[in-house]
């Protein structure tokens, strides 16, 4: 079988507006009101139901014994030329709504092709009629000063979807999750706005040879009813390495959760990352010299990976804008959780009142079954600007077997505020890192809160526990309660343990990578989660 190489054109941060009011919000209807009789509408019912995860499942399989074919050429070349501006001034209009006019509790409105959303995506509705194909129409849309739009075919497809809900008030439908881009996907809880993304599946991330991209070709969204507080929406993914069937059961509000169930099917070895999420991190608290002169103190969609094993140990890895690319594995055999997190939500530390950092999701996966042996890889890109989202973290498996047999995964993804998904006991809060006493030593400030920290006196003994690596030596540590915030902060120093041998001026990059982790505890009782950090010297 020849494989071809997708080329998928994906910028790592897929084109959607920070805060979500920027889209237009969008009503209306494409199906109308069905009212048949009892016996009917029982038949129909049924109808619905028969359509099942399997089915998609069914396609993934037959569509792997194929040869990949390529997925452009739909769209016409001139709606691949235009810029982000004009493709973003191409507006759903709000009347055509999906279900608007039923007035049922979920609205589905729809993204033109064109810019970097060079695949065009077959929209299917599972309704308990059947199972309808949603045509592509230029009349859906508003093209604002393009002059193009009666050269836009009605062949060409949809980009992608939003979903739409009453999640703020009861006369008002926000949009709180969109699909689109390759295997893109965003989602907010109520009072939040768009931040990090996840992915059906990454391939190859961080390898030398390149990275795949993956793309859903097919979606089933399946129709509500009157008083469902949830949807279902089924995928169909395919690449040069892989096929897949996704079911995602969304259940917005206070924080959306999304039960997911994939089922992969391979053409050949690859390296895949489960369950993948994708964001930004500039600079923060811990990032000594800001990169461009900028007066917001910090920039970040995540601060932070965090991770639950099933050991009961709970790890913090704050993130870093790194020089040179970073590629950090944490040993996880079925994982009971892992996330990215936006943990510093305080408004001052960012006085951004346009994109509104301290509001942005944190989003947690729980695995459900037996995931194996495998690992949570963190991967870290250098950038100089943060319209890039340069983090990206998925769980993989150490052994995934034989191509010829396909690989399930089932987990729960909670978009949230962080408050809602931390670990029980004490956490981190802030890092901070300065220069020690020495010439080559540095002082480390780590700020811990939550757990049974918080019912602490100011007298109790609190020992922090501090591990670094044979080539350095901890030269100086004490823990004390922070009386102007709260919490507990252990402040401690280290230096290379043969100091002499350094380079003068050696390059960042060049400079070695020390691994140290830390934690608090009261006699033998541990108080707190594992803070985690990669530190150049």
């Amino acid at each position: 079988m020849q494989k071809k190489e997708a080329r998928i054109k994906v910028s790592r941060r897929p084109i959607l507006p920070a805060l979500a009011g920027l889209w237009m919000m969008l009503n209306g209807s494409l199906i109308p009101a069905v009212c048949p009789g009892a016996h009917a509408l029982e038949t129909k019912r049924s109808v619905q139901a028969s359509f099942s995860f399997d089915h998609v499942a069914g396609k993934a399989r037959e569509l792997a014994k194929e040869p990949f074919k390529d997925p452009f050429g739909r769209i016409p070349p001139f709606l691949l030329e235009i810029n982000y501006d004009q493709w973003r001034s191409i507006r759903y209009k709000p009347e055509h709504s999906l279900w608007r006019d039923e007035k049922l509790p979920f609205e589905v409105q729809f993204f033109h092709p064109g810019f970097y959303y060079n695949i065009p995506v077959t929209i299917h509705i599972v309704s308990p009629s059947g199972v309808t194909t949603l045509p592509f129409s230029a009349e859906m849309f508003d093209y604002g000063t393009n002059d193009f739009k009666a050269r836009v075919p009605n062949t060409v497809g949809y980009a992608g979807f939003r979903l739409h809900y009453n999640i703020l008030s009861k006369t008002y439908k926000d949009e709180f999750l969109v699909f689109l881009g390759a295997s893109y996907f965003r989602a907010i809880a109520k009072g939040q706005v768009y931040g990090l993304s996840a992915r059906g599946i990454a391939i190859d991330t961080g390898l030398p040879t390149g990275e795949e991209f993956p793309f859903f070709k097919e979606f089933w969204i399946t129709k509500p009813g009157l008083n469902d507080k949830q949807i279902t929406v089924y995928a169909l993914l395919n690449s040069p390495s892989l096929t897949g069937a996704y079911r995602y059961v969304i259940k917005p509000g206070k924080e959306t959760v999304m039960e997911v169930t994939s089922r992969l099917f391979r053409r050949n070895e690859k390296k895949l990352g489960i369950a993948p999420l994708t964001s930004m991190f500039f600079y923060g608290e811990n990032t000594n010299a800001r990169p461009i002169d900028d007066i917001r103190p910090e920039i970040h969609d995540s601060d932070g990976l965090q991770i639950a094993l099933k050991s009961g140990e709970w790890l913090w890895r704050p993130l870093v804008n790194p020089s040179s690319l970073w590629v950090n594995t944490f040993q996880a055999d079925n994982p009971v959780g892992f996330g990215m997190m936006q943990r510093d939500t305080n408004f001052d530390h960012y006085q951004d009142l346009e994109t509104r950092p301290e509001l942005r999701p944190s989003l947690w996966i729980q695995p459900s079954g037996d995931w194996g042996k495998g690992h949570v890889e963190l991967i870290q890109i250098p950038t100089e600007s943060h319209i890039h989202d340069n983090i990206v973290a998925f769980w993989q498996p150490d052994v995934p077997g034989p191509p010829a047999v396909p690989l399930t995964y089932e987990y729960t993804m909670r978009w949230a505020f962080c408050d809602q998904i931390c670990p029980p006991t004490g956490r981190v809060t802030a890092t901070r890192i300065g220069a020690g006493n020495s010439k080559y030593a540095k002082k480390i400030f780590i700020d811990f809160a939550g757990g049974e920290l918080e019912a602490l006196k100011d007298n109790d003994v609190v020992e922090g526990v501090v591990s670094v690596p044979n080539e350095c030596r901890l030269i100086e540590q004490q823990v004390f309660k922070n009386t102007a915030e709260g919490g507990w902060r252990l402040v401690f120093q280290i230096e290379p343990a043969n100091p002499a041998t350094l380079v003068e001026k050696v390059l960042p990059e060049r400079k070695q990578i020390f691994e140290i982790r830390a934690f608090l505890r009261r006699g033998q009782n541990v108080l707190t989660e594992t803070w985690s950090y990669g530190l150049r010297l």
